[in-house]
């Protein structure tokens, strides 16, 4: 049964932008549900929560809105014995609770010239809300939620989806979305950027939850990184040639460019190493969203990530300006991402690269939780629908034999980046299960679905109807139940 929580009160107009409509359709209910419509069998050997975040906005945007822009939302299913609860929730931040106050939208988005804005925000420009819609993981039984472009790292109770408030560590510069989390140490590491030197910031958290560590990492000026990777010894943060225009920027114009005369560079820093203890390592250019994991061969440190072919692609063929250009940028098709490997020398200084995997248009990617820091065999990633930043299915790679399997959702089912829940007393790399939720556009509805890792062709083991058609998403993460006893 379910039970509608909250309904929150919306000011969004009819209109014809195509990330507030279709699949993207804000929701504004917040649920409580168990005892939900089960199609196929829950498994009965996973327990924990599969988390969800959300780009959902509540108020008519100032300007052109951008999927970026939304405030978040997670959306939560509670899996143990056997069956399954749900719950969705705003995310309380101070930027949400004030523009419900004000019953309008006070913060102009990342694309949108930030005289707009009505109250200074947070980001490059200090215009955009920090609606931490980005990132989620968690940590210490509770959830963490962050924001791609630097804002407040926000707690929410892992069982009531509560927003307890901003962990106290939190930097003045904020912190960016993709926080990385030693599960075998507690520590978390992070980074900060912005558009006032040095640029960007490193920092660690110890198990105790109080700052360790927190240095500059000095950049030539405003960049775009977007995630991090560590190894047991090791953190990378990165510098590509992805950055706002400068002198658009002054004028207060937020215009990425990517200029291909420039190399990628890498920043190696030991976890607990000072500024002057950074080996940068340069690459060919490219621009690089997400990595999926990173670990060490004798002298050499070897990174994981999704290496773009086309980072400043052309305008989408499928919409009209000036839809066309903006959401190029954020089309996997368009972006052309394939999985990719960089080996960085820490002895010569000497960095070496290869593509390991033909598939393209794939991104979001996870591995098992356990292979972290090591090598691993398995890369689950989220396939790209063409001219959209919608995923329409999931790609297994197998990085020792080459191959790659892929299972699309069906015609009009998006789904989200969707983490592997190890299998109780699991005896392979692969043995366990795929979860994401998938919005059903054709039947109007909503599932949450489990695929069993070593045979995702079977199609999902279980589908759980959720109690409302939710929109659609990216990054989410899943915490067996010991996590979250911690």
């Amino acid at each position: 049964m379910s039970h509608l929580v909250n309904r929150i009160e919306a000011t969004l107009q009819p209109t014809d932008n195509p990330y507030l409509t279709g699949a993207w359709t804000p929701n504004f209910d917040e649920y409580d549900a168990d005892n939900m419509e089960v199609i196929g069998t829950i498994p009965a050997d996973i327990d924990g929560i599969y988390v969800r975040n959300t780009e959902n906005p509540v108020h008519e945007p100032i300007g052109r809105y951008h999927p970026f822009d939304g405030d978040g939302m997670l959306h939560m299913m509670r899996f143990s014995s056997g069956k399954a609860e749900y719950k969705n929730r705003f995310i309380r931040t101070k930027g949400f609770e004030a523009e419900a106050e004000a019953g309008e939208a006070l913060w102009a988005g990342f694309t949108v010239h930030p005289k707009k804005s009505k109250q200074p925000g947070c980001g490059i420009g200090s215009h955009m809300r920090d609606s931490s819609s980005t990132d989620v993981l968690v940590r210490n039984g509770k959830i963490l939620s962050t924001f791609w472009q630097c804002g407040d790292g926000y707690l929410l109770d892992a069982e009531s989806l509560d927003t307890l408030g901003i962990e106290e560590w939190t930097p003045v510069e904020g912190l960016s979305a993709h926080p990385k989390l030693d599960g075998n140490t507690g520590e978390l590491m992070f980074f900060n950027y912005g558009d006032k030197a040095p640029h960007m910031h490193y920092g660690v958290v110890g198990p105790d939850n109080q700052l360790k560590h927190y240095v500059p990492i000095e950049l030539p000026g405003t960049r775009l990184p977007h995630d991090m990777a560590i190894s047991p010894n090791y953190s990378i943060l990165n510098d590509f040639p992805m950055f706002p225009i400068p002198e658009a920027l002054e004028n207060g114009y937020f215009i990425p460019q990517f200029d291909s005369t420039k190399k990628a560079r890498f920043a190696v820093i030991p976890r607990y190493g000072a500024s002057e203890d950074v080996m940068w390592f340069e690459a060919d250019p490219t621009y690089v969203l997400h990595w999926t994991n990173c670990w060490e061969e004798g002298d050499e440190l070897v990174l994981e990530g999704y290496h773009q072919k086309s980072p400043m692609p052309a305008p989408l063929a499928n919409m009209e300006p000036p839809h066309s250009l903006l959401y190029a940028n954020i089309d996997l098709h368009s972006l052309r991402p394939h999985l990719h490997r960089w080996r960085f020398n820490l002895k010569t200084g000497a960095t070496t690269e290869q593509r390991v995997c033909d598939e393209e248009h794939v991104e979001f990617g996870n591995i098992n939780p356990e292979y972290y820091g090591r090598e691993h065999r398995y890369v689950y990633s989220a396939h790209g629908e063409k001219g959209w930043f919608l995923f329409n299915g999931l790609v297994k790679h197998d990085l020792k034999t080459g191959t790659a399997t892929k299972v699309l959702f069906g015609e009009g089912r998006f789904g989200s980046e969707a983490p592997f829940i190890p299998r109780k007393g699991a005896t392979a790399e692969d043995d366990g299960y795929i979860v994401s939720f998938v919005t059903d556009m054709v039947q109007d509805r909503s599932e949450c679905v489990i695929f069993d890792a070593q045979n995702l062709e079977q199609g999902p083991v279980c589908q759980i109807i959720l109690p409302h058609r939710i929109s659609s998403g990216t990054h989410a993460t899943w915490a067996g139940a010991e996590e979250l006893a911690t």
